[in-house]
This record gives structure tokens, C-alpha cells and sequence, in this order.
């Protein structure tokens, strides 16, 4: 097993390996692509890269990955409560866009009837279906994520996956824990914290703004994760540890853990985005 650690500072790096049971390579990189890639035993050579160059280009790669289903679960828990909420669908990296069903819990629904929340994920937007709290079910609730305390990365039970993705950009403190199978996949597990002002100014355009409003509303601006990737660089699984304040200076902090997991890549994607006519434009139910 090795454990190999990275500070990202300025350009200067420090590293700490440990090695149990023999001198162990550490492989951080993605495996080339095609024959050119081989050794000359019929075995792919793996390039050994940083692990901020690694996380730092996972958004990219899953654009080129293109569409891939999603299973999605985010977990609270306060007052001796745990609740989750999960999500399945799919989403397309290159529109940044996706569909997702997403199931609350009795406790957090305060029914057992209620249907799940079709949720509809796009560049800056947040639509939901099934929203309750007053909505009608034929219409639609459209949510403005940049101008959330938490662009979305919380409110609506899902952490949009593209910016799950975005905030490894901001990774400045990592630690690389070694290989295992998710899915008979095999897999890098890289564990570190996520700085979201970083993230935000590398992201894209389409996740920019939702991530510069996350940075200015969480009470901390670093975001612990666990991030797996496979031999050609895709994003399998995430899983980031957010921390907010739950009302006002003297409230207690509240943690929100959110997991994605990726599967099924070059699924195709199609998401419609609701007519003017089918948004809901009155007054939401608070409680």
C-alpha cells in the first residue's frame, strides 16, 4: 500500500510517501490511449502525473466523455436525525445539462405518498417538478442557482454533477490512497480539500457563477472530498463533505455529505427545458 500526500503552494510541492510490503510505484495518471501506449510487453505504459493535474482535468474529460447515467445521495444529519435524499438519471457533460429523479425520505417529505421530484439541471438553472409546498403538479419551479447562498450545490438534494466535477479544479491538499474496484471498475482514489474560490475561478463559464455564490455563502470556503477516477481519467465517484451555517451568526454548523457516482458513459442525454407557460410564477409555501 502506499500513501503519497501533495500540497499544492504556489508551484512548490511537498511529498511524503510511506511503503509497506516492498517499493510500490505510484500511478496518479491516466493510461494513453490506442497502441502507441505500449511497453513492448503487450501492457499499456501509465504516465505518472500530479494529482492536481489528474483532478484538475476530470471536468474536462467527462466532457469529452459526454453523457453518462447518475445515482446521487446527499446526507444530513442534525438533532440525533440522519436523512437522506437520492437521486438517479442522467446527465450530459458537454450541455451541462441533465434529468434527474430525486426521492426525500418520509421525515424529510412529511408524507409517504409523495412522488419523487423530477429535477431538470442546466447551465445557472434549477428546475423541479412535484416541488409541493403550494405548486401545482402540472407546473414547474425554476430556481436562479447563481443567486443561491450555495449555488445549488446543496439546496436541491443533488450536487449538479458537472460542478461535483468543477470543484477538483480547486484541490490544493491531496492525498493519493491507492487503487480499488468500484464496479469492477478499477479505480484511483485520490482524498483531499477542495479550496472553492480556486474552484470557482478555474470552472468553466457554466459553472463559474454558481460556485463564485457557493464561495461567498458556505461558512467554510474548503470542502473536504473523495474522488475516484478509472484508467482513462473519468470521474466515477465523489463524494465532498459541505459545511454551512443553519440560520443566523450563533447557529450550529451543519455538515451535508453528497455523493455522485458516474457509470454507463456515452449514454446519450436528452433534456427539454420547461416552457415560459409551464413555470410556476406565484407564491412558494415556506415550512
Amino acid at each position: 500500500m502506499v500513501v503519497q500526500q501533495y500540497r499544492d503552494g504556489g508551484g512548490a510541492r511537498a511529498a511524503r510517501a510511506l511503503a509497506v510490503a516492498g517499493v510500490i510505484a505510484l500511478m496518479a495518471g491516466c493510461i494513453g490511449g490506442g497502441g502507441g501506449g505500449s511497453d513492448g510487453s503487450g501492457q499499456r505504459a501509465v504516465v505518472a502525473e500530479r494529482p492536481f493535474d489528474v483532478l484538475g482535468r476530470a471536468a474536462a474529460v467527462l466532457a469529452e466523455a459526454g453523457g453518462a447515467e447518475a445515482r446521487t445521495s446527499m446526507e444530513t444529519a442534525a438533532g440525533g436525525t440522519r436523512v437522506t435524499i437520492r437521486g438517479e438519471g442522467a446527465y450530459d457533460f458537454r450541455k451541462q445539462m441533465g434529468r434527474l429523479k430525486v426521492v426525500l425520505p418520509t421525515d424529510a417529505a412529511g408524507a409517504d405518498d409523495r412522488r419523487p421530484i423530477t429535477e431538470l439541471l442546466a447551465p445557472g438553472a434549477l428546475y423541479m417538478k412535484n416541488r409541493g409546498a403550494g405548486v401545482p403538479d402540472d407546473k414547474w419551479v425554476r430556481i436562479d442557482t447563481t443567486a443561491l447562498e450555495d449555488g445549488n450545490l446543496v439546496t436541491g438534494g443533488v450536487t449538479d454533477p458537472m460542478a461535483a466535477a468543477e470543484l477538483l479544479r480547486g484541490a490544493g491538499d491531496v492525498t493519493y490512497a491507492g487503487k480499488s474496484e468500484l464496479a469492477g471498475v478499477t479505480v484511483h482514489h485520490y482524498r483531499g480539500v477542495a479550496d472553492l474560490n480556486r474552484a470557482a475561478r478555474a470552472a468553466s463559464p457554466q459553472s463559474r457563477g454558481a460556485l463564485s455564490a457557493a464561495a461567498k455563502g458556505f461558512s467554510k470556503d474548503t470542502v473536504p472530498f473523495d474522488a475516484y477516477l478509472d484508467e482513462e481519467g473519468r470521474l466515477r465517484k465523489v463524494r465532498h463533505r459541505f459545511s454551512f451555517a443553519s440560520g443566523g451568526r450563533e447557529a450550529a454548523e451543519v455538515t451535508v455529505v453528497s455523493t455522485l457516482l458516474l457509470y454507463g458513459f456515452g449514454a446519450p442525454v436528452t433534456v427539454k427545458l420547461p416552457d415560459e407557460d409551464d413555470i410556476f410564477t406565484g407564491e412558494i409555501r415556506q415550512g
